[in-house]
């Protein structure tokens, strides 16, 4: 599993809100373009940029900047975040 859960802290729901971006946790192994594939065919929307970077903790944290043509807050409502 490539995408391993959402990030719901008070920073990303601020990205979530204003930039169209959400963020996830994900496996450490993975690049840029399998996380990008994973997200498109899982949740249907089109993915414009992702920046991953590591935590402190040693896990891996993306941050997907999703199409304008689509919204970032409809998938946190699939996920149950709002």
């Amino acid at each position: 599993m490539i995408l391993k859960r959402p990030i719901t802290t008070e920073k990303s729901m601020l990205y979530l809100e204003n930039s169209n971006t959400i963020c996830f946790i994900v496996d450490n192994t993975v690049d840029k373009d399998r996380i990008k594939k994973e997200f498109e065919a899982t949740y249907e929307v089109k993915v414009d940029k992702i920046n991953t970077m590591m935590t402190t903790n040693g896990e891996k944290k993306a941050m997907i900047k999703i199409s304008d043509e689509y919204n970032a807050e409809d998938i946190a409502i699939k996920l149950g975040l709002m």
